[in-house]
């Protein structure tokens, strides 16, 4: 099967403001591929409707329907669509179920800078960074008793120019176009992985922040709160195809949903035949998935379909964890959410954050973020010290509550 590189990805703008674009998506399979794609799509922000998927374990065919925002970048998000998608040669005689080769680590730099601390400082500078599309791996930001914030990002770039010296350049030139006179110094160097190590050790967050953010007990009580999606529906069917395993979900709708389900099955090395996802309404939404396991059959084992459907159930209803707890007079945030077996996090949570955050006029004293393992699974855990100033702003649960929505995209 022949087909021109910039047909690999499609896409059709919708001619009225508000209607879906179609993205389609025309290339050799290959495993965890949707979610791959899912992931950018979740990362440049953009709203889908509905989606259509289809392979025959060596070419994929995709369809999705997304809405997109006034500042989309539509030509960076072909690029890095197509960047995902393997090469057209790679059809030939490749399976879907061969394991993929582990791609060689990024370069890891460190940004650091100096400023005068104000409102929303840490989210201008996370926007910036977003918009260039480097991706914070770990974070350390600190405020002196002067009114200075010291921040340390160490930071990978999805360009690969960052060691060039116009790259840092036009980093530079962007932050100072944000935080004008406020900034007072910023460098970039390349830094070793091991200095930029995300895994912590067991100290990095105390045993009680552990056993109120990952309980079980604690996270079957709050499925019925706030902090929860309504409960997924989920059927399985094994009856309806030959080959394949029929899950239905019914669920409420949340900001990078296909994304949830797309990555869990990743890491249980499900693959998808065929599937389509619809949203019913602003809130509601349906999807059904023809699945199989890496063996080309069905699931008929109960214990793992009991597995899949308890962990698809938490993604779906707490695919984040987030908590308000004191840290001596303070008040520290946590927000985690779990990173893919292929050591991939979830996109833009930092930036929602600290958008959240400065929406509530909230400032930041201290934020750390880093990963670490909890039972079978890792983690990125984002700390953030909370400066609430006289205590005259909103309340805890009010911070929480703005926070979770935000990550949702529930604002």
């Amino acid at each position: 099967m022949g087909i021109l590189y910039d047909d690999v990805v499609l896409l059709n703008h919708s001619e009225r403001e508000g209607d879906p674009s179609v993205i389609t998506v025309n290339c050799p399979d290959k495993t965890g591929l949707g979610s791959d794609l899912c992931r950018i799509i979740l990362f440049f922000g953009l709203t889908v409707v509905r989606v259509d998927v289809s392979t025959d374990g060596i070419w994929c065919y995709i369809v999705f329907w997304v809405v997109g925002r006034p500042d989309t970048r539509w030509n960076l998000l072909k690029k890095r669509l197509m960047g995902a998608c393997p090469s057209c040669s790679s059809a030939s005689g490749i399976s879907y179920y061969r394991a993929e080769l582990s791609p060689r680590p990024p370069d890891v730099f460190l940004l650091t800078f100096c400023c005068n601390d104000r409102r929303g400082l840490l989210h201008d500078v996370t926007a910036v960074l977003s918009e260039l599309e480097l991706t914070i791996k770990k974070v350390k930001v600190s405020t002196t008793p002067d009114g200075k914030v010291m921040d340390l990002f160490f930071i990978t770039d999805t360009r690969e120019l960052l060691h060039t010296k116009k790259r840092q350049e036009d980093t530079h030139y962007q932050l100072k176009s944000v935080l004008g006179d406020a900034m007072i110094s910023c460098d970039i160097e390349m830094v070793g992985s091991e200095i930029a190590g995300c895994s912590q050790g067991p100290s990095f967050l105390p045993q009680e922040v552990a056993e109120d953010m990952f309980s079980f007990e604690i996270l079957h009580e709050q499925l019925s709160t706030s902090l929860a999606c309504d409960k997924a529906i989920i059927t399985i069917d094994n009856l309806m195809s030959p080959g394949h395993t029929l899950i239905k979900i019914a669920c409420q709708d949340h900001k990078g949903l296909l994304y949830d389900i797309m990555r869990t099955l990743k890491d249980y090395n499900i693959q998808i035949s065929y599937g389509r996802f619809a949203a019913k309404t602003k809130t509601e939404c349906e999807l059904e998935l023809f699945i199989m396991q890496a063996d080309g059959k069905k699931i008929v084992d109960h214990s793992k379909l009991n597995g899949l459907c308890l962990r698809l159930q938490m993604e779906l209803c707490r695919p984040l964890r987030v908590s308000l707890m004191n840290r001596g007079p303070d008040a520290e945030l946590l927000v985690a959410n779990p990173v893919e077996l292929s050591g991939k996090g979830r996109p833009i949570v930092f930036y929602d954050i600290t958008l959240a955050l400065k929406m509530l006029n909230i400032g930041i004293f201290l934020a750390e973020v880093g990963r670490y393992q909890i039972g079978d699974r890792e983690w990125e855990i984002y700390r953030v010290l909370l400066d609430e100033g006289n205590g005259s702003g909103p309340s805890r649960n009010k911070i929480v509550e703005a926070v979770w929505k935000m990550l949702m995209g529930w604002e």
